[in-house]
């Protein structure tokens, strides 16, 4: 089955998202069979955290391999040259950046998804086996508040309340917001293990991705004031902190590679706050034997 990007590439557009899907049998076209399908990605970027930690609490090594990519992109448009290949075969005449993450089709050389939350739902639903579901029945509609919760209320008003170039007076409001976005999760969370179930689920993942990239991106362009009041919530951070230990989470905390992205990507200016760390997450991240994580993709 071809698959097609939903919208034409141009310079100033990003790299199309494709979003072919997994199904349940042959008429599908692209349907489960262990082995057929590959992951690319890099674990510096959030979304390619995301999958692989979705990727690891499936325990899929074997039925859906992972490749990982560098930190930083090796092209001059901002893809992977390894990549390169399946976009060209995937989209005629394709011209645009080979970003990650991508899922592909071993059998056909061609990408399936690049769509983040459509490939982590195909692996939970798809290949998941016995291993308790990160979208256990029931619990879409909460999954999906936490997952609005996360891009609105944490990533989106951290990025926008450390712009250099908004207006003071929105900077101001973005904070409040992320403020109020963790003052939430702090009440929540206290009493609770998880966020919405006993066990592991996509909310966390969610979160925990938010919350690592809210410390060791988004605080190096805020004040340290705020960076202060951000870390005055220590349920969630506890949360945070427990989470990093769990091998499916730690095991893929690269933070050489995200420093790396993110001073390879970012122009802001860096503030005040990029010098108080709220966790030290290399001495709680777990590889899964009991030692400290310690991840290089390159």
């Amino acid at each position: 089955m071809s698959v097609t990007p939903l919208a034409a590439h141009t310079s100033a557009q990003p790299a199309p998202a494709f979003r072919g899907r997994i199904g349940s049998d042959a008429r599908s076209g692209h349907y489960a069979v262990p082995g057929r399908y590959r992951l690319h990605l890099s674990t510096a970027c959030p979304d390619g955290l995301r999958i692989a930690v979705i990727h690891s609490l499936l325990g899929l090594d074997t039925v859906c391999p992972a490749t990982f990519l560098p930190a930083v992109p090796d092209t001059p448009e901002g893809g992977h040259c390894a990549l390169r290949p399946l976009y060209e075969a995937s989209a005629h005449h394709y011209t645009g950046p080979a970003v990650a993450p991508v899922l592909s089709d071993d059998w056909s050389g061609r990408i399936v998804s690049t769509h983040v939350p459509d490939i982590m739902r195909d692996l939970a639903r798809r290949f998941g086996g016995d291993r308790p579901s990160p979208y256990p029945c029931g619990a879409e509609s909460e999954i999906e508040a936490v997952e609005r919760m996360c891009a609105q209320g944490i990533e989106d008003a951290a990025q926008r309340a450390g712009s250099a170039g908004g207006e003071e007076s929105e900077r101001a409001a973005a904070l409040e917001t992320l403020l109020e976005t963790l003052g939430a999760l702090e009440r929540w969370l206290v009493g609770r293990t998880y966020m919405i179930r006993d066990e592991i689920t996509a909310a966390d993942v969610e979160l925990w991705v938010a919350l690592v990239q809210l410390d060791t991106v988004h605080r190096n362009h805020l004040d340290a004031g705020a960076v202060q009041r951000i870390a005055g919530h220590p349920t969630l951070w506890a949360y945070a902190r427990r989470l990093a230990a769990h091998p499916a989470f730690g095991a893929h905390l690269d933070l050489d590679g995200i420093a790396r992205r993110h001073h390879a990507r970012c122009q802001g200016l860096e503030a005040a706050g990029a010098a108080v760390q709220i966790l030290d997450w290399a001495a709680h991240a777990s590889d899964g034997n009991g030692t400290v994580a310690q991840v290089n993709r390159d």
